[in-house]
């Protein structure tokens, strides 16, 4: 074996000790599995082109690599973008209701819910970059000023007027076994077409959000309001009678299926204060079927 082959090895070897942490940066970034991962290697492709004899600290020099890379991303999504944002559902993180996965924990960390990455979602690319990288990652403003180009003060004011709006996210009940049993409440009443059932385990302000994608437009839509959304209820009852339940970002919802066994949608809900204050439903065929849904499944 090269000199040159050993050394690849040795960087490759160094990349994949921070490679969870780097998934991690770039999923809450950008709320997609896809490009998250896309994120990752692409940092790993200017890694083993870089002469990286005087980096001190990989791990930092790689999530500011990978924190470039998601800006630039965000901004060309922002601006080919055609679907409102009040009905994109980011790409769901699902593991089984009895476990949890080593690299679903890795990749969500603390809670990154549905919910708040629709909230993210509403950021300009500076300030999300600047909020998850400072508040979530600890990155000094003045690294953070080298990624969005402004000057450390700046970046201050991105990452604080990110943080009042995420404020406002939803922060889900701790009681793991107490969501479950308002979600099975709401599930039932969906079933049973129950409204005034529903209607009491909805928050006043609860938020639905359904993305179907282009192939599925009629299930696209982005609704406030419980007695507008208990007014959806009969669109629960194919999950109901077919899910599969499962954790979604950390949160209780399920998959259901269609009669062949392929996944028909992903659902999340969010529930605070003893009430479900969100509903995120993917149900786009193209993006499901690049979610790994095995363990569900099974």
């Amino acid at each position: 074996m090269t000199h040159a082959a050993t050394d690849q090895e040795w960087l490759a070897q160094r990349f994949e000790v921070h490679r969870g942490h780097l998934r991690g940066v770039a999923y809450r970034m950008l709320g997609s599995t896809t490009e998250a991962d896309d994120a990752v290697q692409e940092a790993w492709i200017r890694l083993s082109r870089t002469d990286t004899s005087g980096v001190e600290n990989m791990r930092a020099w790689l999530t500011t690599v990978v924190g470039r890379v998601c800006l630039n991303i965000l901004r060309s999504r922002k601006a080919r973008r055609e679907a409102p944002l009040e009905t994109h559902v980011a790409d769901p993180i699902v593991s089984p209701e009895a476990r949890t996965d080593p690299e679903h924990e890795a990749l969500l960390g603390d809670s990154v819910g549905l919910a708040l990455l629709a909230v993210l979602d509403a950021l300009t690319p500076p300030e999300r970059v600047a909020f998850v990288l400072h508040d979530v990652f600890a990155m000094p403003f003045d690294e953070i000023a080298a990624i969005v180009g402004r000057s450390p003060a700046a970046s201050r004011q991105l990452a604080s007027r990110a943080r009042r709006r995420v404020r406002g996210a939803p922060v889900p009940d701790t009681d793991l076994n107490g969501q479950w049993a308002v979600v099975d409440a709401f599930l039932a009443a969906a079933r049973e077409g129950n409204f005034e059932r529903l209607l009491a385990v909805l928050d006043p302000d609860v938020v639905l959000r359904s993305d179907g994608g282009e192939a599925r437009p009629a299930l696209v839509t982005g609704v406030r309001g419980r007695e507008t959304v208990a007014a959806q209820a009969y669109s629960f009852r194919q999950f109901a009678a077919t899910a599969t339940r499962a954790l979604v970002n950390g949160v209780p919802g399920g998959v259901a299926w269609t009669p062949d066994g392929r996944p028909f949608a992903i659902i999340s809900l969010t529930v605070a204060r003893g009430r479900i204050v969100s509903i995120d439903i993917l149900a786009d065929p193209e993006r499901l079927s690049r979610i790994d849904l095995d363990l569900v499944a099974d």
